[in-house]
């Protein structure tokens, strides 16, 4: 068996071209959707992350703004910038690039983001919000993998998911998505993360095993059940090398598999314009 390709790159070309349209629908009305981002210090792939971030707002028209503050910078002057794009009519939803410097309160500074601005979907309030099933900015990664899974045809409602890896960014607020009992989701979810003394007991009983552990080919094709789809939404960087959490045997039992580049990455993207165009959307209705 060779399993056939979950193409996010694909997917996501087709998001932005949907989103273009409603963008230049929000222009024709004069509102300009806007994105911003903060990125503390010179970490290379956080850089080049940000920098697609604002390519892609390019692309389909979305205005974007950029605050890049070095890594000695203090609290208080994070805190400063913060409120700054709180307070900006021009800004419509914008993100802190994690990782911060680690003198720098991670959690604070993300508490202190307007909710209503929270692109990421990580605030208290908005995974408050999700996990009561309310509207809301859904996290990036976790919306990025329903959505793959979901144009591709891969059952998730009442199928049995287990996710390796428990983060903030992908793991738990993910559980919580896919079991809602809303269409797409209503699925039988078990975590599994380091703790797990045998991660493979659970993975080889899944329909679906989504990884997000961030450890380079943790997840072994002898893991796999034959037929399932796997996705890697964890990554490592090796030498230089962007490594997936999945082997590249599991590609040789699964029905579905991400590849190591264009899966889930630019699902997460496509979900941060999609929540951006949201705000807008949503503020130009509030200023009527």
């Amino acid at each position: 068996m060779v399993a056939k390709l979950l193409d996010g790159q694909r997917v996501a070309d087709e998001i932005k071209v949907q989103l273009s349209v409603r963008v230049q629908d929000l222009i024709s009305k004069g509102k300009t959707p806007g994105l911003g981002t903060i990125l503390v210090g010179d970490d290379a792939s956080s850089a080049r992350y940000v920098a697609m971030k604002h390519k892609d707002c390019e692309e389909i028209g979305i205005s974007s703004f950029h605050r890049h503050l070095p890594g000695d910078v203090g609290q208080d002057e994070l805190n400063l910038i913060i409120d700054e794009f709180n307070q900006s009519p021009f800004i419509d939803a914008y993100l802190i690039q994690l990782p911060v410097p680690k003198h720098l309160d991670e959690v604070s500074s993300l508490m202190r983001v307007d909710p209503d601005k929270d692109v990421d979907g990580l605030h208290p309030v908005n995974l408050g919000r999700l996990v009561m099933g309310a509207d809301g900015p859904l996290p990036c990664t976790p919306n990025g993998i329903l959505e793959l899974l979901n144009y591709y045809g891969v059952k998730t409602e009442r199928s049995r998911i287990v996710i390796v890896g428990r983060g903030l960014t992908i793991g738990r607020p993910l559980s919580l998505l896919l079991t809602l009992k809303r269409p797409r989701c209503n699925a039988t979810v078990t975590v599994v993360h380091t703790g797990t003394e045998d991660i493979s007991a659970f993975t080889r009983e899944a329909d679906i095993v989504i990884a997000a552990a961030g450890q380079a080919h943790l997840i072994k094709g002898s893991m796999v059940r034959p037929g399932a789809a796997v996705v890697g939404a964890g990554t490592t960087f090796v030498n230089g090398k962007l490594l997936s959490d999945l082997d590249e045997d599991v590609s040789e039992v699964a029905g579905w598999v991400t590849p190591r580049i264009g899966g889930v990455g630019p699902m997460t993207r496509a979900m941060l314009l999609v929540n951006a165009v949201l705000a807008a959307e949503r503020h130009h209705d509030k200023d009527r």
